[in-house]
């Protein structure tokens, strides 16, 4: 009887484990195609004249909220005026 528990139990955490596994490479091949899709749009906005990684900073910059942004500038102001880039 306990026999047939654990053999139970071990087929359903293995049915669950193969589901788990299986969402997972389903998402990565859509994280593939996303990431694929997102560099056609890159290598279309370069083709057109803009500069790609001033647009990846902008996207990078547009992710922050205002106060974190003004942070992160001021702090690359100090640290530029400290090695005399300004």
């Amino acid at each position: 009887m306990a026999d047939e528990i654990t053999e139970t139990s071990n087929t359903v955490a293995a049915g669950q484990l193969r589901a788990f596994i299986e969402r997972i490479e389903r998402l990565e091949e859509e994280k593939k195609t996303i990431a694929d899709d997102i560099k056609e749009v890159f290598a279309e906005a370069k083709g057109t004249g803009f500069d790609t990684k001033a647009m990846r900073t902008i996207i990078r910059l547009r992710k922050k909220d205002q106060a974190e942004r003004e942070e992160e500038e001021s702090i690359l102001d100090l640290y530029k005026a400290a090695l005399g880039m300004v």
